[in-house]
């Protein structure tokens, strides 16, 4: 009888902590830049992030930039309100605020608010340095480093426009999922050079859809940028690719769903 107790106690605490840890969604939804536009929120900012985790995307694309003394902060363009970010410095960028009143994230406060859930994928993309090939690869490799910092490697995969940051990553982190995004490199490059998969523009896999099957039949992931036209997103899903970026995720949930 105590055995049988043991044993069955057992199995209720592992459901428990079963629920407890969560999975995270898997629908291909990406929201690019968090999911801004049907409410009119900015881009990038941690209220598109907890948007883009009320909807149940499966994951939330972000992009990273690097100041002039080294922090890693949160925005599309290499300019935030109206100052260059690459040789600004962090408290210069605090001097201007987001429409909504943020302040810009800095990667830190945007990991620490995407681990409060589990459920939605930070896509983490850092951007190529305007400054210098060298810089990208630090911008790559602190990137890493700071998300293994924070424990928050389960929740982030990598996207980037650089190759050589792309390997610099890998490096750091062997076991980071990093996707690249330029269109260029075949699929059989990226698998040799150790990339999860690739992230590419929709305009590049309609000329050359043969890359989506060879990607797949090697192992790497397949995503694409920027769909927002149902057109795309109904080839993208026929060809089941593994994820869809948009700024149209409403729109991607009723196709998937079927609505």
């Amino acid at each position: 009888m105590h055995k049988l107790l043991t044993l069955l106690f057992s199995m209720v605490f592992i459901t428990f902590s079963s629920i407890g840890q969560g999975k995270f969604h898997v629908n291909k939804v990406i929201a690019h830049r968090g999911a801004w536009k049907t409410q009119g929120i900015p881009q990038n900012s941690i209220a598109s992030l907890s948007e883009a985790v009320r909807l149940g995307c499966e994951g939330s694309e972000f992009d990273v930039w690097m100041t002039s003394d080294e922090v890693l902060v949160v925005n599309h363009d290499p300019e935030y309100q109206g100052m260059d970010i690459e040789t600004s410095t962090y408290e210069q960028l605090l001097t201007k605020q987001l429409p909504n009143g943020e302040k810009i994230p800095t990667l830190k406060e945007y990991l620490r608010e995407g681990k409060k859930q589990k459920k939605t994928k930070l896509i983490l993309e850092f951007k190529p340095s305007r400054v210098s090939v060298e810089r990208s690869e630090k911008v790559g490799e602190m990137s890493v480093k700071t998300v293994k910092e924070l424990k928050a490697q389960k929740w982030v995969d990598y996207i980037t426009f650089s190759y050589e940051g792309g390997k610099k990553a890998i490096a750091t982190d062997p076991k980071a999922n990093v996707a690249y995004l330029t269109g260029n490199i075949p699929p059989a490059q990226l698998k040799e050079d150790g990339f999860f998969g690739f992230d590419y523009n929709i305009g590049v896999l309609r000329k050359k859809p043969e890359w989506i099957t060879e990607a797949q039949q090697l192992g790497l992931t397949v995503n694409a940028w920027t769909v927002n036209k149902e057109e795309d997103m109904k080839w993208l899903l026929d060809l089941k690719v593994d994820f869809i970026t948009t700024d149209e995720p409403e729109l991607l949930f009723k196709l998937i769903n079927g609505k």
